[in-house]
């Protein structure tokens, strides 16, 4: 008996495709509302020494002409391609398009099956145990290497191997793309978003980890909780069985799965080593899309397959991916319009004004409401930390809250909004991948986003009660 992924292509269902597109639409349609009723403003922005564009606190907000014509509106999904996040978002697409060809060539000559075959036979009796490993895993590659896009081309591996092992779609998606969620929101050693925002506070990069090194702790308990009880609930099935080993021998596909994970290991050390050498994280989605590339194309070859058929399958995965691409710039027109609009430096604004007033306790739990609210319209947790920390951190010094504190609170509301907000490419891209529509998404993780919305404002008052600097 073969195993098999837990599909045959990489093409999103018609009816997930026009949910996702509904909603969309009506979002940008919300945020074209927006543009007509908050009035437009900017803060002035200068140069930090080091290239980057951050808010001048001194010269304040300037009010200025709002407003978005129409037809840019209207063709904002295209118009993204040519705005300040382009440098991203074009990088994602083309990393998308080849991991759509890539997965139609592992699937179509039976590499992935091979593979998940060896992995489910070794690991049957422990699968539970291989879960908590896995989602310590992954929660470490984004807490302390900063990974979230670079995990996309393992997401629906984890996801094969999880429906091979008993389990649904969403538990595979929770294993991986959750848990590296959650480990970049705790924020114990990421460069995007600690790093930057502690070198923009003015603080030793990656001080007060200790309590960053709690909060890690406490979400991991409680993501692996979460995650063992829905897969047990949904575990409704015995692990696909599999005849003895013996009776599986086929060379040339071991040969195949022995090259295709040398170079995906590979791939996952250069995601951990860009962790550690700043020059090369500049690079690291590029290396990986190539060495994603190499893994497939040589095992493939290794295995058997005509050129001329790889080639075509690889432009089939590749168009069936298509329609994932279109939810992506409809999800990243967002921002341009409010940016095109002049109104995201307003909102951020009149957000700002309403703090006047508050209680210390109210004030922290505010900025983290802040955080979340405009990772809606800035994924990138650098962009968002070079938005907000010069004006969140005096917001939070004038009322006697730490700075550390301030980007704790950051970091949880850019991280954990990343895998809840449909306006995340990387996001899209992975659920896409996975077969695995929005809505079906939400159902299953809102739950714990709500579970994790209580402990996390909890941790960041115990901060505040602790005196944590």
């Amino acid at each position: 008996m073969e195993i098999k992924p837990h599909r045959h292509d990489l093409k999103m269902e018609k009816k997930s495709f026009w949910l996702s597109v509904a909603f969309l639409f009506l979002v940008m349609i919300a945020a074209f509302i927006l543009t007509m009723v908050v009035p437009g403003g900017v803060y002035t922005k200068i140069d930090d020494g080091n290239g980057n564009q951050v808010i001048d606190t001194a010269a304040g907000f300037t009010p200025v002409q709002g407003g978005i014509p129409f037809w840019k509106w209207l063709l904002s999904p295209i118009l993204v391609l040519t705005g300040s996040g382009a440098g991203t978002l074009i990088p994602i697409i083309l990393f998308l398009l080849l991991l759509g060809g890539i997965f139609s060539v592992l699937i179509a000559q039976g590499i992935l099956s091979h593979m998940l075959g060896k992995l489910v036979r070794r690991f049957t009796t422990v699968r539970y145990q291989l879960m908590a490993v896995m989602i310590l895993f992954f929660m470490a590659l984004g807490a302390f290497i900063g990974s979230f896009e670079e995990v996309i081309p393992l997401v629906p591996i984890v996801v094969s191997l999880a429906v091979c092992l008993g389990w649904d779609i969403q538990t595979g998606v929770a294993i991986s793309l959750l848990a590296v969620g959650c480990g970049f929101a705790s924020g114990v050693a990421n460069p995007f978003t600690v790093g930057v925002a502690q070198t923009l506070a003015g603080l030793p990069v990656f001080s007060g980890i200790w309590f960053r090194l709690l909060c890690f702790a406490i979400i991991y308990v409680i993501l692996l909780g979460f995650i063992l009880l829905r897969a047990r609930r949904a575990d409704k099935t015995d692990p696909v069985q599999f005849p003895d080993q013996e009776d599986q021998n086929d060379p040339k596909m071991d040969r195949a799965v022995r090259y295709f994970s040398i170079l995906m290991g590979i791939g996952i050390l250069i995601i951990v080593v860009s962790g550690f050498v700043p020059v090369l994280s500049d690079y690291t989605l590029i290396l990986l899309m190539l060495t994603f590339l190499g893994a497939g194309i040589s095992s493939s070859l290794i295995s058997g397959m005509d050129p001329q058929e790889l080639g075509r399958v690889f432009l089939k995965g590749a168009i069936d991916i298509l329609p994932t691409i279109v939810l992506i710039l409809m999800a990243s027109s967002i921002r341009y319009i409010m940016e095109e609009g002049r109104i995201l430096d307003s909102c951020l604004h009149l957000a700002l004004e309403a703090a006047d007033g508050m209680s210390r306790p109210a004030v922290i739990l505010f900025i983290y409401l802040i955080c979340m609210a405009t990772n809606f319209f800035v994924p990138s947790g650098s962009a968002e930390a070079l938005l907000l920390i010069p004006i969140i951190v005096p917001l939070a010094g004038a009322f006697g809250i730490s700075a550390q504190l301030c980007i704790v609170a950051f970091a949880f509301g850019d991280g954990f909004s990343n895998i809840l907000y449909p306006t995340n490419p990387a996001l899209m891209v992975a659920l896409g991948l996975a077969d695995c529509g929005y809505g079906k998404w939400i159902r299953y993780s809102l739950p714990f986003q709500l579970l994790n919305l209580v402990l996390t404002c909890g941790l960041l008052l115990l901060g505040l009660a602790v005196g944590y600097a």
